[in-house]
């Protein structure tokens, strides 16, 4: 995961990968047949752990606002404990020309995010009106688009500003979605 974040995936050798590992060259080549592989493991092992955390809040009996605001709060916390896996899922695996091939992991977040929704709606407490599938989708775009800023280095990062876009995102996005008061309907 170092080298594929610091280095870049295709300027990466698996030399480069065999020594951040403390390994020998043939001994990678004994697990994984080409780089590729590494970065198919690396990816599968840590989407695995935080596609989990989002199905265990999905899980929860919480207002639905609370279990966005907890997915969120995943997503965008990794940035500050796993700052490397960020950089491979956004500059290696998500902007890929295999995208096609890792799309349905790479949405899986939106159809928790969908049902969270769905779920809020039934429950009265998210508006009705709104497509929870394309609602979804626009929340996970939000994330997606702050935590590229802060790969890319365009928007400010550390433990503030993770905080605070934590809370914008829901805020904003979350109080759009917010059922109205039965007295201003």
């Amino acid at each position: 995961m170092r080298v594929f974040a610091h280095k870049g995936f295709h300027t990466s050798r698996v030399g480069d990968i065999a020594e951040e590992a403390g390994v020998a060259h043939g001994l990678l080549y004994h697990y994984f047949g080409s780089k590729d592989e590494v970065l198919d493991a690396v990816f599968h092992e840590n989407w695995s752990v935080l596609l989990d955390r989002i199905r265990a809040v999905e899980k929860t009996d919480e207002p639905a606002a609370e279990q966005l605001r907890h997915v969120a709060a995943i997503l965008l916390r990794t940035w500050r404990h796993e700052p490397d896996v960020v950089r491979v899922v956004v500059r290696e695996i998500a902007r890929s020309p295999e995208v096609q091939q890792r799309i349905g992991e790479l949405v899986e977040p939106i159809g928790s995010i969908r049902r969270i929704i769905e779920r809020g709606q039934e429950r009265g407490e998210l508006r009705a009106d709104l497509d929870p599938g394309l609602a979804a989708t626009i929340f996970y775009g939000g994330i997606d688009a702050v935590l590229t800023g802060w790969v890319l280095g365009t928007r400010p990062d550390g433990d503030e500003a993770i905080a605070a876009a934590e809370q914008t995102l829901v805020e904003v996005v979350a109080g759009g979605f917010a059922a109205a008061p039965a007295a201003t309907r």
